[in-house]
C-alpha cells in the first residue's frame, strides 16, 4: 500500500514538472504583441502572462529549479516503489534473490525515466511550443507562486549566474528581447509570401523597405553620363525645347561644366514667361536653389532632406566635389514601391525576353536588376557599378560588339556599343558554362565582384547634350 501512494505522489510531482516545462517554453516562444492584444480584448489571465514575460529570466530560473526538484524527488520516490512492486513477480517466475533485485531495479529505472521524459517534459514542451499563449495562461501563476516561495534560492542562483556573465562580458537581461535584424525580419517575410499568408506584391514592398535604410544615393542616383542638363546663359525658349525633347520638366542648370551645378529649372518656370520674352529671359533668372548631398548619404536622411526642404532633385558629389549624378525624390520612392511612372514619362529602356528564351538588357543596368528580372547570378563588387561596368572588367578592355564573358547558365553577348560605352547586352542560355569558363575570341570570366550603385530605373541610352563630350543623363519629370 505504501508504495501505491509514493507512486501516487511521483505521478503527481511529474505532473509539477509538467507545468514548469510548460511554462519555460510557452514564455519564450510567446509574442508579446499577441499578449498585449489579449489583455485589450479583456482577459484577464493575460496580465498574468504580461508580467512574467516581463520578468522572464526570473520566471525561467524558477522554472529550472522546479524541473530540478521534482525531477530528483519524483526519481528517489518512483524507482523504490516500482522496485517492490514488481520484485514479487520476478521472485514467482523462479529468479534468484540477486536476480530479482537487479531485474527490478532496471525496470524501476527505465519506467520512471520513460514516464518522467514523456509525460513531464515532451508533452508540456510540445504544447508550450504549439499553444503558448493557451499554455502561458494556465501555467504562469503556478510558476509565479512557485517564484515567491523560492525567491532566496531562486535569487542566489540567479545572481551566481549572472555575476559569471558578466565575468565574460555579457549583460544578463530579465527581458527577451523582441527586436529583429532586417534580415530575420525578410526572411520571416519571404516564408509567409511562400506559404500564402501574405501577398506577394506586398511582400515584394516589405522587403525593400527592409534593406531601404542600407541603401545609399550611390545606390539609386542617375549617373551623370545619363542626365540632361542645361547652362545657365540659354533662355527660357531653350528650357521648353528642352522638355519637349527629353519629356521631363526639371533640368540641372549647369555653369561651366557639370561640376559647377548651379541650381534646378523647372519648365513650369519657362511656360510663365510671356511668349515674346522667352528668347531673351536667361535660365539663371528662372532657376531655383539644389540640393547637394555626398553619395554616401543612406536613403533614410535623403529622404527627410528631400522632404523637409521641398526639394524634387538632388545633386549627388563625390568625395572631390565633383558631381557623380542626380538623384530624385521619385527615385527614392521607387526603392519601396518599386517602379513608378506616369503619363510624361517617355519609354524607358528596359529588359526584355525574347522568344528564344534569352533577355536584352541595357548597359546601364545594375547587376542587381539583372538578378531581379531573371535568374542570372551577376556577382557584386567594387570596381563596377553597372552591367557595360561588369563586361568591361571582365575583359580587361573596352568591349566591341560581339565580345562575349561566361556566367553559370549564361553567356553574355555585347549587343550594341555608344562610343566606348557599353549600350545592350543580350544574356543567351548555356546550361552547360562554368563559372570558371572562357569561351574563345572576347569571352571572360565572370568572378570579378561588382558593387550595386548607379540607379538605372530609366535605362534610356544617353543623350547627347549640348556638349557633345560631356554625354547626357536624364533628368526628372
Amino acid at each position: 500500500m505504501t508504495e501505491w501512494l509514493l507512486l501516487l505522489v511521483a505521478v503527481l510531482l511529474t505532473a509539477g514538472t509538467a507545468v514548469f516545462v510548460a511554462a519555460e517554453f510557452s514564455l519564450v516562444a510567446i509574442d508579446r504583441p499577441t499578449v498585449q492584444r489579449a489583455i485589450d480584448e479583456g482577459d484577464s489571465r493575460a496580465r498574468v502572462v504580461l508580467q512574467s514575460v516581463t520578468q522572464l529570466s526570473t520566471q525561467l530560473s524558477a522554472a529550472q529549479v522546479g524541473i530540478t526538484i521534482t525531477t530528483l524527488v519524483v526519481g528517489a520516490l518512483a524507482q523504490p516503489s516500482i522496485g517492490s512492486l514488481v520484485a514479487g513477480p520476478l521472485t514467482a517466475l523462479g529468479l534468484s534473490a540477486g536476480a530479482v533485485e537487479a531485474v527490478s531495479s532496471a525496470l524501476a529505472l527505465v519506467l520512471a525515466t520513460v514516464f518522467s521524459m514523456v509525460f513531464g517534459e515532451l508533452l508540456p514542451q510540445f504544447l508550450g511550443i504549439s499553444a503558448p499563449l493557451a499554455t502561458a495562461k494556465v501555467v504562469a501563476l503556478p510558476v509565479r507562486v512557485f517564484a515567491a516561495v523560492a525567491k532566496p534560492l531562486i535569487i542566489v542562483l540567479n545572481g551566481s549566474a549572472n555575476r559569471f556573465l558578466r565575468a565574460v562580458g555579457i549583460e544578463p537581461q530579465e527581458e527577451l528581447s523582441g527586436a529583429r535584424t532586417p534580415q530575420e525580419l525578410a526572411s520571416l517575410v519571404q516564408r509567409s509570401a511562400d506559404a500564402g499568408t501574405l501577398d506577394i506584391t506586398t511582400a515584394r514592398m516589405l522587403t525593400r523597405s527592409l534593406g531601404f535604410g542600407e541603401r545609399t544615393a550611390d545606390d539609386v542616383m542617375t549617373p551623370r553620363v545619363r542626365c540632361t542638363g542645361i547652362h545657365r546663359d540659354e533662355s527660357a525658349e531653350d528650357v521648353l525645347r528642352l522638355s519637349r525633347r527629353t519629356g521631363h520638366s526639371r533640368f540641372p542648370v549647369l555653369g561651366d561644366d557639370w561640376d559647377d551645378i548651379d541650381g534646378v529649372v523647372h519648365v513650369k518656370k519657362a511656360m510663365a514667361v510671356p511668349h515674346e520674352r522667352r528668347k531673351d529671359v536667361p535660365v539663371s533668372a528662372l532657376m531655383s536653389d539644389r540640393l547637394v548631398v555626398p553619395e554616401t548619404i543612406r536613403l533614410d536622411p535623403l529622404l527627410r532632406e528631400l522632404r523637409e526642404g521641398g526639394f524634387q532633385m538632388a545633386v549627388v558629389v563625390d568625395e572631390y566635389g565633383g558631381t557623380s549624378g542626380i538623384v530624385t525624390l521619385e527615385d527614392v520612392v521607387e526603392e519601396i514601391v518599386g517602379e513608378v511612372a506616369d503619363e510624361h514619362d517617355r519609354t524607358r529602356q528596359s529588359g526584355r525576353e525574347l522568344v528564344d528564351g534569352s533577355w536584352t538588357v541595357p548597359g546601364l543596368w545594375r547587376p542587381d536588376e539583372v538578378r531581379d528580372a531573371f535568374d542570372a547570378d551577376v556577382p557584386d563588387g567594387p570596381t563596377y557599378e553597372t552591367m557595360g561596368g561588369f563586361v568591361m572588367s571582365a575583359l580587361g578592355r573596352v568591349p566591341v560588339v560581339g565580345d562575349v564573358v561566361s556566367l553559370p547558365g549564361w553567356r553574355i553577348v555585347v549587343a550594341g556599343m555608344a562610343g566606348r560605352r557599353v549600350d545592350r547586352l543580350r544574356f543567351v542560355p548555356d546550361p552547360d558554362s562554368l563559372p570558371s569558363e572562357t569561351s574563345s575570341s572576347s569571352e571572360a570570366s565572370s568572378s570579378s565582384a561588382a558593387s550595386s550603385s548607379s540607379e538605372a530605373s530609366s535605362s534610356s541610352a544617353a543623350s547627347s547634350s549640348s556638349d557633345g563630350s560631356s554625354p547626357p543623363g536624364e533628368g526628372q519629370p
